[in-house]
């Protein structure tokens, strides 16, 4: 492997040393050999397939990113968490120039110094896959009205959350956020508080989905490497029960004491307690984006797929998902888009903003991965070092890769492939050392992390445009961390490590 240079290893290894710090203290150290053939596991971009290139190019013939490339995936992240806040006009109007030029540089970068065609091509078609399901999602899912007349109690309001956290392990956190989230504010509309949309994002958009890989995108990338169907709802059971609970039960206490305000409107008549739909069509469609999911390449020989890297590009399916979302507006019932108030403005904030995010991200996931796959980094592999570094960099990063990433780390310490899939089931079922607790460490975190910023997780974003779309003012990025993740969200996620990982009681 390539060597470290001496700038990385100090940046990379302070990660490693604070995850070691508040997770790793007592726990004995797995000591693992370095697999010597590394033919199959291409960290170039994240993802990890044959060494060799659509043109026969040697992967490993490739540099490392020098450390200064992760700059504008930071400026990035501070233009976003300070624009909306200090500089707003010039940001909501330049925010799309903002992405795709510091987007430009980091690809540039790749393919003209690095010679590196990898990391921009899988960028490009992951960013494909990410945004069409998006937009599938989010059309559909805008022509549906639903009508729920009844009065905004806080038990109410639990309900429809816990309604909501099970429904995204059925049509994914984008498509339940997306559903959910407008009869939410409308249910709530004379006592909506920033609190109700962000704890909508912990619960619905993020940690509702961890029983299924249709729930969240870093499952569903396990699922297609191998990992059985039923896998997460087996091991993620009693993690995403006890976080919910937690999560509704310190809702249900901050929304008790929620008066409602009726200052700027009359006050509401008295509810019938009926739950009525608009726009019942889109159901169908909202079903075809879903269904859609499961046409890959790499998992069905007769879907045709673009061959890139000894892999298949899926491009059916987001060809049918962008169908899906343009024939659910066009029939869509006009009522119900109108009294949703749909736009399509937050899914264009998202692609921008996504669109600068994978461009960017390149060299951080990358240095990550080289660290902790290096002879360095696998001696810092235990399923609390991987709970710690796959949710932290979810957090910040998207969490699809970031767990393929981790998972491939923690593979290649028990000397598995992630590119082998009778080594990854063989993973999953616990046939390397403590390697079943391993994933579910990594498949909670990627999950569970989501939840911490509005990058996390791509329903996230969403779903504040579309509040703050109608309003409702929202925490600005680093106000959602210091206000709600770090009071709320992170103490559970400290209590879910020690219950399941540290202690591993269940």
């Amino acid at each position: 492997m390539t060597r470290i240079t001496s700038m990385r290893r100090h940046i990379l290894v302070f990660l490693f040393t604070v995850l070691l710090v508040v997770s790793n203290f007592g726990v004995e150290v797995k000591a693992a050999d370095i697999p010597q053939d590394h033919t199959e596991q291409t960290v170039s971009d994240g993802q990890h397939g044959p060494a060799q290139d659509g043109h026969g190019e040697s992967a490993e013939a490739h540099h490392a990113p020098a450390g200064w490339s992760v700059i504008p995936f930071v400026v990035l992240l501070l233009m976003i968490a300070t624009g909306p806040l200090f500089y707003e006009h010039f940001w909501h109007k330049n925010y799309p120039i903002v992405a795709v030029i510091l987007a430009v540089i980091v690809v540039s970068y790749y393919l003209f110094v690095l010679h590196n065609h990898h990391g921009p091509v899988h960028a490009l078609f992951e960013y494909v896959q990410f945004i069409a399901l998006l937009t599938g999602l989010f059309v559909a899912s805008g022509g549906i009205m639903i009508i729920v007349d009844k009065e905004a109690k806080p038990g109410t309001n639990v309900a429809l959350l816990a309604f909501g956290a099970v429904i995204a392990n059925i049509i994914g956190t984008t498509g339940a956020s997306m559903l959910l989230i407008r009869p939410f504010i409308r249910l709530n509309k004379n006592r909506i508080k920033a609190y109700h949309i962000i704890f909508f994002i912990f619960i619905v958009s993020n940690v509702g989905g961890s029983l299924t890989p249709i729930g969240d995108p870093p499952l569903f990338l396990g699922f297609l490497k191998g990992i059985p169907f039923f896998w997460t709802l087996t091991n993620n059971f009693f993690p995403w029960i006890f976080a919910i609970i937690i999560l509704l039960l310190v809702f249900f206490l901050l929304d008790k004491n929620n008066k409602a305000d009726y200052s700027f409107g009359e006050e509401q008549a008295t509810p019938t307690g009926k739950v009525a739909f608009r726009g019942t069509r889109n159901f169908a469609w909202l079903a075809v984006v879903v269904g859609a999911v499961f046409l890959d390449p790499n998992v069905f020989e007769w879907v045709p797929g673009i061959m890139y890297d000894g892999q298949k590009f899926s491009y059916i399916r987001e060809i049918i998902m962008l169908a899906a979302a343009f024939c659910s507006y066009k029939f869509a019932d006009k009522q119900a888009l109108n009294g949703n108030d749909f736009s399509f403005e937050p899914i264009r904030e998202v692609a921008f903003i996504f669109i600068g995010i994978f461009g960017t991200m390149m060299p951080a996931l990358e240095l990550v991965s080289n660290f902790a796959q290096s002879e360095e980094g696998i001696q810092f592999i235990t399923h609390n070092t991987l709970y710690w570094g796959t949710g932290l960099l979810s957090g910040f990063l998207d969490n699809a890769p970031t767990y393929v990433n981790f998972l491939t780390a923690g593979m290649a310490a028990d000397g598995a492939s992630i590119n082998k899939v009778a080594e990854v089931v063989q993973y999953s079922q616990g046939g390397y050392n403590n390697s079943m607790l391993e994933l579910k460490a990594i498949s909670v975190a990627a999950v569970f992390f989501g939840a911490m910023t509005y990058i996390g997780n791509g329903p996230n974003f969403m779903v504040k445009s579309i509040a703050e779309q109608v309003g409702i003012k929202m925490p600005s990025f680093f106000g959602y961390i210091v206000r709600f993740s770090i009071p709320f969200l992170i103490p559970l996620l400290v209590v879910v490590w020690l219950i399941f990982f540290y202690w591993n009681l269940i």
